[in-house]
């Protein structure tokens, strides 16, 4: 038994969650570290697993792990569990290109890389860009389309998504080919525990191997049991890939669907969100959610959710605020207007695209004018 500094206690057992159940956290040299929350009203536990993988290239044992940790709660969840998978708007900026370019910027280059650009100076914000240029113009014809364009954008607005492929590349990788097969995928994360017992908590480690095999394939576009850096990336975050979704709602069918029937009537909808405990009082949020799935998720009102239901529900269809950006920069900086940017109209434009000092500067003095 210990004692955590933000508070709670905690014991340790040798419980360990397969990888549908947990998020990596990150790596150091011994391995990876994975945490798995449960949410529980007050006076039931919130668990905490941690799970140390330790792989080494030799014929001894891969690998020790420890870890169930058990902190107490110390006060009902009013917070429901999100679902939903929402497109995130691509700054927090105004768009007013009257005003300034700021939303453009980050936008284009992400948050952080935009602050990066604004330290250059303009001169080095253009040669820059130029080289930004080269890597949008994915078939290398001289030119970079509304697709292209689109693509760029969503690339730097998920920056932390590929951040983490390549960290878990690294550790799956095993023969050096630029490949994760899923039998090397397969024996790192699992390749030890099989011969386990399964823990008491209702885990089965063949079912979520099961699971992650049939994602893998699903990734698998070539089908030849090998992924690609892409297909690596749709298996590790499937909601961001149009072939994936399916995948997406059927896992989240599986989640909520406590009764095997394949569809996901209120109790159970509820009950994935709310644990009520005995308590007879519901926050107001869960008496919203009931009206929700009555009015809006059941929409053919036969008191469950089907597949095209879940579909709507978790994965909705929302403004494509990446293609709109696309769309803007490739019309603004346009000159010829033949519907595509060579690399000089974008250069001469970089002002929309990038910042710099100057611009900076500028920024400063309409504040300055202002007060």
């Amino acid at each position: 038994m210990g004692v955590f500094p933000w508070g709670g206690s905690y014991t340790t057992s040798n419980n360990f969650p397969p990888r549908s159940h947990r998020r990596s956290v990150g790596n150091n040299k011994r391995g990876r570290i994975h945490l798995k929350w449960t949410r529980k009203p007050a006076g039931q536990p919130i668990k905490l697993t941690v799970a140390l993988i330790k792989r080494k290239m030799e014929l001894r044992p891969l690998v020790m792990c420890f870890a169930l940790c058990v902190v107490y709660a110390t006060s009902k969840p009013t917070e429901k569990k999100e679902r939903v998978h929402h497109d995130e708007p691509l700054s927090n900026r105004e768009h007013d290109d009257a005003d300034n370019f700021d939303y453009d910027h980050e936008a284009f280059l992400g948050q952080d890389e935009a602050k990066t650009f604004d330290q250059l100076t303009p001169e080095e914000s253009k040669e820059r860009l130029g080289m930004l240029v080269e890597r949008i113009d994915d078939d290398k014809d001289g030119y970079v389309t509304v697709e292209e364009m689109k693509k760029w954008i969503k690339h730097a607005q998920k920056r932390w998504i590929y951040d983490d492929v390549d960290r878990q590349w690294k550790s799956h990788d095993l023969n050096g080919d630029n490949l994760v097969s899923w039998e090397e995928y397969k024996n790192a994360t699992y390749g030890y525990i099989l011969d386990d017992p399964d823990p008491d908590d209702g885990f089965s480690y063949r079912q979520m191997m099961a699971r992650d095999e049939r994602r893998f394939k699903m990734a698998d576009q070539d089908k030849d049991l090998k992924a690609n850096k892409e297909e690596f990336t749709a298996f590790l975050h499937p909601e961001e890939y149009d072939h994936m979704k399916d995948i997406v709602v059927l896992e989240t069918m599986e989640d909520i669907d406590k009764n095997g029937d394949g569809l996901i009537d209120l109790n159970e909808y509820i009950g994935d969100m709310y644990n009520q405990e005995g308590d007879a009082t519901e926050p107001e949020w869960v008496k919203t959610e009931r009206e929700q799935f009555t009015e809006f998720r059941d929409k053919n009102k036969d008191g469950k959710m089907d597949k095209e239901e879940t579909r709507d529900w978790i994965l909705p269809s929302d403004y494509d605020h990446a293609d709109a950006e696309a769309k803007h920069l490739v019309y603004e900086s346009d000159t010829d207007q033949d519907g595509r940017l060579t690399k000089a109209e974008i250069v001469d434009k970089y002002d929309l695209f990038v910042g710099s000092q100057a611009t900076d500067f500028g920024e400063a003095l309409t504040r300055h004018d202002e007060f």
